[in-house]
This record gives C-alpha cells, sequence and structure tokens, in this order.
C-alpha cells in the first residue's frame, strides 16, 4: 500500500526477475514511478540506439514518469517481445491461487463497492488523514468538503480523480491518497452439506477448496459405524452468472483431480446438496436379502457380500442392476464370476440402484433330474435289497 514508490534495478538486472517483483509489487497495490535501471552489458551500437530510443520515448510521453505498475513491467527493449497470452482458464496444480501470475478478469478491474474500508488523506497536509472511512450502502463516500462522492463501481484511481475534482474548488492542486484497508463487497455464498454456511468476503484470491476449508469442511454423520460425509457431491454446482460451471467436485475430492479446484469470483454460488437416501437395495438369491447404505465406493459384490454372499442357486454370471427405476429406468449386467476370477472390474453402485441375482436358468431343470435321480436310487436300493436279503427276524418277538 505504498502510494509513491521509486524501483532501481542496479547492476545486472535480469529482464525476467525484474519483471517479476514489480509483478509482486503491483498486487500488495503499490504506485510505482520511476524508472527501471539495467546495467547489463549490450554492444555499443546497440546501447546508443536503446538511448535514442528511450529519449525519444520520454519526450512523445511527458506523463511516463506517473505510470502505473502495468507500464512498468512491459518487457525490456533490448529484449524480445513476448506476446500477450490469452485468457483462457488456468490449470491449477495447487490448493491456492495466490501465486498465479495470470488474473482473472475481475481483477484486472478490481472496483469498489458498499463495505469496503478506505483511508484518505492529502500529500503534505497528515492533519487531514481519515482512517477506516466506510463506503455506504447506497455506495457513496464522504471526505473533507467532497461529499456524496459515487465511489461504487470505480477503481481506487477513479475514485481519487473524483475527489481531487471535488476538491479542487476548497484546495490548491489538491493530491488524494487513498489506502484501500478491507475489501468488503466482493462476497460468494455457500450453502448446503458445509459446517459454516453464509456469505463469505472475496477478500483475497479463494478457490474452491480454500472456500471449504473457510467453512470448516463438510459435514459429517454416522452410517453403519462409520463416520463419512454426508455432502452428495455428484449432485454438487458452481453457479456464476447464472450458469452452472464445468467442475466435477468427485474428481476434485475424492480423486484429488486439482485441475478442477477452480478460483472463485464475485457473486458466485456454490451449493453442496446435502446426501438424500443412499441406499442399494439387493435382492434375489443372496443370504439376506435388504438394504445396503451406499457410499461413493460401493460396488455390486461389495453390497452382495455384506448381505452374506450368493446362494447355491444363484446365477453368478448375469447380475442384473436397475437404476433410475421411477425416471428412465437403466440396466446393467455384471459378471461376477469374471469378477471373482480378476477378469473384469467390478460395477460401481449409485444410491437407489437395485441388485438382483437370479437363479440360474437350468436350476429347475437340475432339481428335476436330482429328485429322479433320487427316486430312482431309491427304488432300486429297495428292489435290490428286498430280494438279495432276507428278512433279520424269523420268529415273532411278541406272541
Amino acid at each position: 500500500n505504498v502510494p509513491q514508490l521509486l524501483w532501481l534495478s542496479g547492476g545486472d538486472a535480469d529482464p525476467a526477475q525484474t519483471r517479476k517483483e514489480l509483478e509482486t509489487l503491483r498486487h500488495a497495490r503499490c504506485n510505482l514511478v520511476g524508472a527501471v535501471l539495467n546495467r547489463e552489458t549490450v554492444p555499443v551500437v546497440r546501447k546508443n540506439l536503446l538511448q535514442w530510443t528511450v529519449g525519444v520515448a520520454l519526450l512523445l510521453a511527458p506523463g511516463a514518469f506517473g505510470a502505473q505498475a502495468a507500464d512498468l513491467a512491459a518487457p525490456d527493449p533490448a529484449q524480445p517481445v513476448v506476446k500477450s497470452e490469452t485468457k483462457t482458464p488456468e490449470t491449477k496444480q495447487s490448493f491456492s491461487v495466490a501465486t498465479s501470475r495470470r488474473r482473472a478478469p475481475w481483477q484486472e478491474r478490481l472496483t469498489l463497492g458498499p463495505g469496503d474500508v478506505l483511508n484518505f488523506s492529502l500529500f503534505g497536509q497528515k492533519e487531514l488523514t481519515r482512517y477506516a472511512i466506510a463506503i455506504g450502502p447506497d455506495g457513496r463516500v464522504n471526505y473533507l468538503q467532497a461529499q456524496d462522492i459515487l465511489a461504487a463501481g470505480l477503481t481506487v484511481d477513479e475514485l481519487r480523480a473524483r475527489i481531487d475534482a471535488a476538491l479542487a474548488a476548497y484546495y490548491t492542486a489538491p493530491r488524494t491518497i487513498i489506502a484501500p484497508v478491507a475489501y468488503n463487497s466482493k462476497k460468494y455464498f455457500l450453502l448446503g452439506g458445509v459446517v459454516q454456511k453464509g456469505v463469505f468476503s472475496l477478500d483475497r484470491p479463494t478457490t474452491i477448496i480454500e472456500a471449504v476449508a473457510r467453512a470448516r469442511g463438510l459435514e459429517t454423520g454416522l452410517q453403519e459405524r462409520s463416520l463419512v460425509e454426508i455432502a452428495d457431491l455428484q449432485r454438487t454446482f458452481l453457479v456464476r452468472h447464472a450458469q452452472r460451471m464445468p467442475v466435477d467436485f468427485e474428481k476434485l475430492f475424492l480423486r484429488g483431480d486439482l485441475s478442477q479446484n477452480v478460483p472463485l469470483e464475485p457473486d458466485d454460488y456454490l451449493y453442496f446438496p446435502p446426501a438424500g437416501p443412499r441406499d442399494v437395495y439387493v435382492l434375489g438369491e443372496v443370504r439376506t436379502p435388504g438394504v445396503v447404505g451406499a457410499t461413493p465406493g460401493t460396488s455390486a459384490l461389495g453390497v452382495i457380500a455384506a448381505r452374506g454372499g450368493f446362494t447355491e442357486r444363484a446365477w453368478k454370471k448375469k447380475v442384473l442392476i436397475v437404476r433410475g427405476s421411477l425416471n428412465q429406468p437403466e440396466t446393467f449386467v455384471v459378471d461376477a464370476a469374471a469378477v471373482l476370477s480378476a477378469r473384469a472390474a467390478d460395477f460401481k453402485l449409485e444410491p437407489r440402484d437395485i441388485v438382483y441375482v437370479h437363479s440360474r436358468p437350468w436350476i429347475r431343470a437340475e432339481e428335476l433330474l436330482d429328485t429322479a435321480v433320487s427316486a430312482f436310487v431309491q427304488a432300486a436300493v429297495i428292489t435290490w435289497t428286498g430280494g438279495h436279503i432276507g428278512p433279520l427276524i424269523r420268529s415273532p418277538i411278541i406272541e
């Protein structure tokens, strides 16, 4: 927040490093004025040409010394010109965006709004300093004789120009210094299955993970004697400018895919819907048909094992999965025998899926054949016994 700063880079200054340091000062809201000195050794002809070029540029641009950090951070003339980057979404591989070298559109023109707190002073007149002046709900601010100045929607530089114009009738060439103290007007909304719901100030670059951490994490609950998060990540969404952003929250929170950890912007709405009934229904040829609580990693064979496993009549090669039974039902067939022999992957279930284990299609034929064989063996044994084995009792026991 230094209002006027002169940056001198002596010795063999590296252009890339100098640009990086100036970028840091710019993000620190410093108003840079002055020159960047680069004493890098260059050929004499090239050096003289650069000096003449700089001199002509200063003559043609008398306001060059009042340039902002964005102008001073331009590439050195002795270096090849670097093409500007396109404004494409940046893929982050970290939890924070504080070290990002690319600013979002709303950061490139950071405007003030109701609730922002500012310090005002006049250059060379410390007795006129006013601290912690908040912008009112109507978006206006007062400083000395400058009353009812509209500040909402303006940048700090634009507000400074308006204050100077209003004070020009009372002071000779006033130079107002405005130092932001707190940015409270930029907000995002976080509701649903988080511990601390509400409206949060976007007073620093914030990603989705940082926002959830600021809300003290996702809500948890007990399910089958295990502590699990009860937010439904599959139905979680982020709304920006009345449109849903393409963010996969399961990849972000369950697989650690940081490319989904997008930075938030003002007025973003992040909602974690609470998990509804997360039950899977297991029916058919299992030991104990019933309901199994589903988790993000629930699989077909997992719920079958939870209900006691297959019966002897089960047809393991054709396990039926029914999904969306009330609305556009879908069916899937799982070869449990192939899964058990490690020839196929298990099937991931979703809440309210129905797992049905059918009996073997030839089980009735097997039962009939087994009954026929049993009856034939019994008849054969009885017939052979009657013909070859005499009576064991030849005389009556009771007369």
